[in-house]
């Protein structure tokens, strides 16, 4: 994961971006930017970009699909229990349904972990997010 701190300088925006980081995932990026609105209020600006490529050879061309959710203060305790519960029941029963993202061509986060680390994702299901204001 990559971890930026940035300003933007009000151009055009009233939103300030005091934190961003980073995620890199195979052909897509999550970018998890907080930013403070006009009140100081902060909040996260979720982004997936995706990398699209039409066309071959000379006449491809690249664009990038994104997409944007808004998660504000006072929605990050149902956000975290909802997310928590989908992961737990995707660990729970995506195992015994379908095959491995190795067998469809996919690398997991496990398989790009480096030899040696340890894979947080396979420590447990619960994920811990701590958010100072």
């Amino acid at each position: 994961m990559e971890e930026l701190k940035k300003k933007n300088n009000g151009e055009g925006s009233d939103k300030e971006i005091v934190y961003s980081q980073a995620i890199k995932a195979g052909k897509r990026i999550y970018y998890l930017d907080v930013k403070k609105n006009r009140k100081d209020d902060m909040f996260i600006a979720i982004t997936e970009s995706k990398k699209i490529v039409s066309g071959e050879g000379e006449d491809s061309q690249v664009s990038f699909e994104k997409h944007k959710i808004f998660l504000y203060k006072e929605d990050f305790e149902k956000f975290m229990n909802g997310l928590q519960q989908s992961i737990s029941y995707i660990h729970q029963h995506q195992d015994n349904e379908h095959p491995s993202s190795s067998e469809t061509g996919e690398k997991t986060e496990e398989e790009t972990t480096a030899p040696g680390k340890e894979d947080t994702a396979s420590l447990g299901s619960e994920i811990k997010i701590d958010i100072d204001f």
